[in-house]
């Protein structure tokens, strides 16, 4: 057995199913293996950031480890971007890239770079193996660290020769269990009791709560605080929970940011937000001014950054969350919230139903646009929303009318990258609906990913809104200097013309009446990857919540 099938091996053993990235000579031992391994799949993307997107998708939806690949040299440096993102995410990750043979190291060889330094900043671990007996070793430490603790990216470069040496039958290991990150229980009793003191409170909810929303449901409806989701979170709290005020931070509402700034409130529980800069609405200090301010976490790294915490909760979400229910129950705190949540929510869901039942506006703008798509696809829909001014139409707008519905990427989301994270969820999570939401500008990036979604028979709608221009970018610039540069537009390009020549179905959408239920239903049951191409040029200025006073008043 050569080393490269032994590591292949170990993945298939340890549960992943899938390699994303791309062939080439520094990385051959791999592929050449795979041929006789139909258990594991090559993704062959059309370029390696879009693969590491679509690794870090698949590992978040999964829930499993997950691989990317590519060459030694630029193939490298083009995962980069995706191993930071996944850092940021805490998504285990392994990337291997290739390396030169051993004895031609410094000696200038074709695509030749030390890529463990540029993969330290941003992975748990990264190394390159210059010996096979060192390989399996490395492999199974890199991938405990990944999945261990605070999960996260780790980086292997392993050199031609090492891929290729025979190594004869090797023992492979089956990687033990994440083990879970326990709370302290005397801070779980502090928290308690401190919370049951304050009578009033609100609930600001991260991205980590994804898997606990039930019990955040829990929690919330027994202290009966009103819920602000960061915009990373929008998509995990039901529309209609009577407990939703909305979110808080970037295209937040108006509702979640007087509820921060203005409410009474004494205390402050967060969950799983490490409250970077889009998710407190640019540092606002009024979040935690005046209020016990308790955080439930399990990086350790994100308690007082920026804001004092009165008492960080370290450890799973999920544990947390339950511990401190029982210990809240335990001071006195009835389940008279949750059954006022429960009244509240009958009133929120006719209310919710009375306003479906007003025709919706008529104006070709983006909002109505994204309205109109959401009424015609199904409720399950999952979104992967990409980077452009679309994104805080979909913040501040689109309804969340199923758990874990939207996959925003505020926090290191390159243009393009909702494109790769379509095909990475859709190949987690088949039997759920995707849909992607990017623009012109994103898919000139990484719009030849349809091509890979169509290779792989991917039933995903691709929705590009077509300005003509880097919207996000042109609505920022006119806020902040009250002038653009005409660089910013360009002529614009028919993305159906480019889907014709890929023989991708796609629909142009010039008005409003062309997003109807026969229309959507032809793309949906294609079979396939299709594009939805929405030729608009909306000049409102976007819903970016505070973002805009901010943006509006720089310098000033």
């Amino acid at each position: 057995m050569k080393a490269a099938r032994m590591v292949l091996e170990f993945l298939k053993k340890n549960g992943v199913k899938h390699l994303f990235g791309i062939p080439a000579g520094s990385v051959n031992g791999f592929f050449d293996a795979l041929v006789e391994m139909p258990e594991i799949e090559p993704v062959v993307a059309k370029h390696e950031g879009a693969a590491s997107y679509m690794a870090a998708a698949y590992a978040k939806y999964s829930g499993r480890l997950s691989v990317a690949i590519g060459c030694s040299g630029p193939g490298g440096t083009n995962l980069i971007t995706g191993a930071a993102n996944a850092m940021r995410e805490h998504l285990p990750v392994l990337f291997l890239t290739g390396a030169v043979p051993v004895n031609t190291m410094g000696l200038n060889a074709s695509q030749e770079l030390d890529a463990v330094p540029l993969f330290s900043p941003v992975t748990k671990y990264s190394v390159r193996i210059e010996k096979a007996e060192d390989l399996m070793h490395e492999l199974v430490k890199a991938c405990q660290i990944a999945i261990s603790g605070v999960p996260g990216p780790v980086h292997l470069s392993i050199p031609i020769d090492v891929q290729h040496t025979e190594i004869g039958q090797a023992d492979i290991p089956e990687l033990p269990a994440r083990k879970p990150m326990v709370p302290n229980l005397d801070t779980i009793i502090t928290a308690a009791k401190e919370l049951s003191k304050r009578k009033d409170g609100y609930i600001l909810a991260g991205q980590g709560v994804r898997d606990s929303v039930d019990s955040l449901l829990e929690l919330a409806e027994l202290l009966n605080w009103p819920i602000v989701t960061t915009p990373q979170a929008k998509g995990y709290i039901p529309e209609e929970h009577p407990l939703l005020a909305g979110v808080f931070g970037f295209a937040g509402h108006e509702a979640a940011s007087s509820l921060i700034t203005e409410g009474k409130g004494q205390a402050l529980l967060i969950v799983g937000s490490s409250l970077g800069e889009t998710a407190t609405n640019n540092y606002n200090a009024s979040l935690t001014k005046g209020r016990f301010t308790v955080q439930l976490d399990f990086d350790n790294s994100v308690f007082n950054r920026k804001y004092p915490i009165d008492v960080p909760v370290l450890g799973d979400i999920r544990l947390s969350l339950l511990m401190l229910i029982e210990e809240l129950k335990g001071f006195g705190v009835t389940e008279e919230g949750r059954a006022a949540a429960a009244a509240a929510a009958a009133a929120k869901a006719e209310a919710a139903a009375a306003s479906e039942a007003v025709k919706p506006a008529d104006e070709y703008n983006t909002q109505n646009v994204l309205l109109s798509l959401q009424r015609h696809l199904p409720g399950n829909t999952r979104y992967t929303v990409d980077i452009g001014e679309f994104m805080s139409y979909v913040i501040h707008y689109m309804k969340v009318l199923d758990h874990n519905t939207y996959d925003i990427n505020v926090h290191f989301g390159a243009m393009g990258s909702g494109i790769g994270s379509a095909i990475g969820a859709k190949l987690a999570d088949p039997d759920r609906p995707v849909v992607c939401i990017t623009g012109d500008g994103c898919f000139f990036m990484h719009g030849m990913e349809v091509l890979t979604a169509k290779e792989y028979r991917l039933p995903i709608l691709f929705v590009v809104v077509n300005n003509a221009r880097l919207g996000m970018v042109y609505h920022g610039h006119a806020l902040q200097f009250k002038r653009t540069h005409p660089s910013f537009e360009q002529e614009p390009v028919s993305i159906a013309g480019m889907a014709a020549a890929m023989g991708i179905p796609s629909c142009r959408v010039n008005e409003l009446s062309d997003i109807n239920e026969d229309a959507i239903g032809k793309l949906l049951g294609a079979g396939g990857p299709a594009i939805l191409e929405v030729a608009l040029t909306d000049n409102n200025t976007p819903p970016m919540g505070d973002r805009v006073k901010f943006l509006s008043s720089f310098g000033k």
